[in-house]
């Protein structure tokens, strides 16, 4: 009994721990089936913005051979070949190659900008970006009648920025995907050989685009171009008779200007319609008859006559088109001399103007920035207030500038407005948020900035001459129009001498204006030729014929 007890034992035992080894076999044959999950294992997004984030550092971008800092333009359009579209400024080229979803941004034939917008960037949105990378160095915004956009930009090496264009977050799309990315190097030129042999005060001089008095050069006018140096004459009715007379003073001031350094601007306000001062020439339609037929072809001739029309009495600078917009019919300055109440008819025509300006080597500057179309007082007598917010020029007034500096705009004009809502201490061409915060950094203007006529009862009735020279530099402002009076030209000049002197403005700001004139003074080949005379005729007969179609 007790053998066949211990015999049951040990079988019993035998069957449990068989059990016990199938059941252990079993959880190893089940664990051996599982896949396991790499919790370190980055999905498809995240290695994406990594690998573009790892790219930038080297100035690259994903997809396109170019190195941002080191490919020129001589490779690229080898490698490439021509872009389906270009834009140039006064010191940058953007090409654009539609077909390769690329734009590649030159400043001194040297890439310095690669954009992308290739459909994979769609899957990556704000929050992998934020959360993958963290807060950006900085986050801009931008919005007009098409777009309004967040800009997260991260410093990812001293000299190279990576940008993320997306829509601005709503309570719809709280997280929205990315719509084109840019690597941007620092790309910055050599100082001009020039500026080093040039005094302070002949960069000064530079900076200043002076108004005469008579019809000849007199004494004074010789002064202002021999001793202040400036760097530029406006001419107005008063100083213009005749063709002859007109040709020949033209001539008179590039002979005293041929003992200088550098050529003079010699502009001119000469937009058809009540603002014309050519004399003897057919006056053109007004901007806002143009506007009435909305025919792009037409205001591109136009533009091109405009263009004959300065070349034809020696200038080289005319101060058109206007891009406000004429949205208040209270407005006294404006009115017709804009192309309408339309941001879209406005940036349309007043672009192709300014290509057909540009067409004849005349230098247009767009005007009067950031928008002189809702005003009702004339700045001429007092300074106009504007009650909008920048969301509100953003919708309207600031869409045809930013049109036109995409498509190659040289110069912008600043006006003489006041905008309390964005500056309340200082008038548009004395600020600093709108200058340089609006225009240099929010729609990266990179061209040259003048102010209107700082002689107007708008800044004259509010600051001396001293202070608003000094503070339209100090905004940004790459030239100070002084159209009127001798002795204000010289008080203007010698105001900015001494600010830079005692402080208030490093030279290095000087240079920096002086340089962009050099450039565009260079990218237009202005010289001191003389006309022989010009061919009124001619000319008149070629607006007749544009207008007869």
């Amino acid at each position: 009994m007790y053998k066949k007890v211990m015999v049951f034992l040990l079988l019993f035992l035998l069957i449990a721990v068989v059990g016990m080894l199938m059941e252990r076999n079993k959880d190893v044959d089940i664990k051996e089936n599982v896949i396991p999950v790499d919790k370190e294992k980055p999905s498809a997004v995240e290695s994406l913005v990594k690998q573009i984030f790892e790219l930038a550092e080297q100035g690259k971008m994903l997809g396109i051979p170019f190195v941002a800092g080191q490919t020129d333009m001589k490779e690229v359009q080898e490698l490439w070949g021509s872009a389906e579209d270009t834009s140039e400024m006064i010191d940058a080229v953007y090409a654009t190659y539609t077909s390769r979803t690329a734009t590649i941004g030159f400043r001194f034939k040297q890439v310095f900008d690669i954009r992308s917008n290739d459909s994979t960037l769609e899957q990556i949105r704000l929050m992998d970006i934020e959360q993958l990378k963290g807060k950006p160095d900085e986050i801009r915004s931008y919005q007009d009648a098409q777009v309004s956009q967040t800009i997260l930009v991260y410093n990812v090496t001293p000299t190279i920025q990576l940008k993320w264009i997306l829509p601005k977050p709503t309570e719809d799309e709280e997280n929205p995907s990315v719509d084109h990315i840019s690597i941007v190097t620092d790309v910055v030129a050599e100082e001009h050989p020039m500026i080093s042999e040039m005094t302070l005060e002949e960069k000064v001089g530079q900076m200043i685009f002076a108004g005469i008095e008579g019809t000849i050069v007199s004494n004074e006018t010789k002064e202002i171009i021999s001793t202040q140096k400036v760097g530029g004459i406006i001419l107005y009715q008063d100083n213009l008779d005749n063709a002859k007379q007109a040709v020949a003073l033209v001539n008179s001031m590039k002979e005293v200007s041929k003992q200088e350094k550098f050529p003079l601007f010699i502009g001119v306000d000469q937009e058809g319609g009540r603002i014309s001062r050519l004399p003897e020439l057919q006056k053109l339609p007004t901007s806002g008859k143009i506007g009435q037929q909305n025919d792009p072809a037409l205001a591109y001739n136009i533009g091109t006559l405009l263009g004959k029309e300065l070349k034809a009495f020696g200038f080289n600078l005319d101060f058109a088109p206007v891009l406000d917009v004429n949205s208040n019919p209270k407005n006294p300055v404006i009115g017709n001399r804009s192309f309408g109440n339309s941001s879209e008819i406005v940036s349309s025509l007043g672009i192709q103007t300014m290509k057909g300006i540009q067409s004849e080597n005349i230098i247009s500057v767009v005007k009067h920035f950031p928008g002189h179309g809702d005003t009702d007082v004339d700045s001429h007598l007092e300074l106009p207030v504007i009650s909008k917010s920048l969301e509100d020029l953003s919708n309207l007034e600031l869409i045809p500038f930013k049109n036109a500096m995409e498509d190659g705009a040289d110069v912008v004009m600043i006006a003489h407005i006041l905008l309390p809502k964005i500056d309340p201490n200082f008038p548009s061409s004395m600020s600093h948020e709108v200058i340089t915060g609006i225009l240099r950094e929010q729609l990266q203007f990179e061209g040259v900035v003048i102010t209107d006529d700082m002689t107007m009862n708008a800044i004259l009735g509010n600051y001396t001459i001293e202070q608003a020279a000094v503070g339209a530099v100090r905004a940004g402002n790459d030239i100070v129009l002084v159209a009127h009076e001798y002795t204000n030209v010289v008080i203007a000049i010698d105001a900015i001498v001494q600010a830079v002197k005692n402080g208030e403005i490093p030279e290095e700001r000087i240079n920096e204006s002086v340089n962009r004139l050099l450039l565009l003074k260079e990218k237009y080949k202005l010289n001191n030729e003389e006309i022989k005379e010009v061919n009124v005729q001619q000319l008149n007969d070629s607006i007749k014929q544009v207008l007869s179609k």
